[in-house]
């Protein structure tokens, strides 16, 4: 290829915002020799491959800014392990039909059973997907919105909550909440409320909510928006975190 055009094209590439382009041209032209390409199929070629890029390089800004604890997948999760689990219910929601509808997704179980790890997937899922992901504890967004009223910056904390399309929000449950603290609550969920969709995780089944937030009333409340449009799944299986912790300790009794 002729320099001074290898040249302009870097240049122009790199104007249009297509570094990928710029920096594997000479390879895109070896390509294009050693296969023979039309001009169409090397244009698809190098705008597919581009795009590829800008996909991914958007994909892993959105898991950085998530703050989702780990990126495990659905693929990643043991089924097996949990047999009363019906694995196509946690599929259906990967197709992220509910994500697109603005609804939620609730994982309810007794702690270690993976709920927090099917949440994650889901989340990973709605990121590969171009939708904006915020991971939260219950406690967390408390505190932090507690904090922010304080000082008189309510509003611009709660857009943190209000402003991703996927909301996941884990732990419901392990800590009971103050009225007060309970309506800062209520307040992401009703302004999220069919505007964008919630993920949760709780320890508690939705009849006890009302002791989770200290207001049977406001719990009332709180459940009649996140339930209106929900697929909800329980899972009432052995503790991952026990089933390692056992199979540790059997492994040192080994060895002594």
């Amino acid at each position: 290829m002729n320099e001074l055009v290898t040249k302009r094209i870097r240049t122009t590439a790199a104007k249009l915002g297509l570094p990928h382009l710029a920096t594997e041209l000479d390879s895109f032209a070896r390509r294009a020799d050693a296969t023979t390409l039309g001009y169409l199929d090397f244009l698809d070629l190098v705008l597919g491959e581009e795009l590829a890029v800008r996909d991914e390089r958007r994909f892993r800004q959105g898991l950085r800014l998530s703050k989702l604890p780990h990126h495990k997948t659905i693929d990643d999760y043991d089924f097996a392990f949990q047999p009363e689990l019906d694995p196509r219910k946690v599929k259906d929601l990967a197709t992220l039909s509910f994500v697109e509808a603005k609804a939620n997704a609730a994982l309810l179980g007794p702690p270690g059973v993976g709920k927090t790890h099917i949440a994650v997937a889901l989340a990973v899922a709605a990121c590969r997907a171009g939708f904006s992901v915020y991971f939260t504890t219950l406690d967390d967004m408390v505190r932090q919105l507690k904090t922010a009223d304080a000082i008189g910056n309510l509003a611009r904390k709660m857009h943190t909550y209000l402003r991703p399309g996927v909301l996941v929000v884990d732990e419901v449950g392990y800590q009971p909440l103050e009225r007060a603290e309970a309506n800062l609550v209520f307040q992401v969920v009703s302004k999220r409320y069919e505007k964008g969709s919630i993920i949760l995780t709780s320890n508690k089944t939705f009849s006890e909510w009302g002791q989770v937030f200290g207001d049977e009333v406001l719990a009332t409340a709180i459940l009649d928006r996140l339930l209106h449009h929900c697929d909800v799944i329980s899972i009432n299986g052995p503790s991952y975190r026990l089933k390692n912790r056992l199979a540790a300790i059997e492994g040192e009794a080994e060895v002594a």
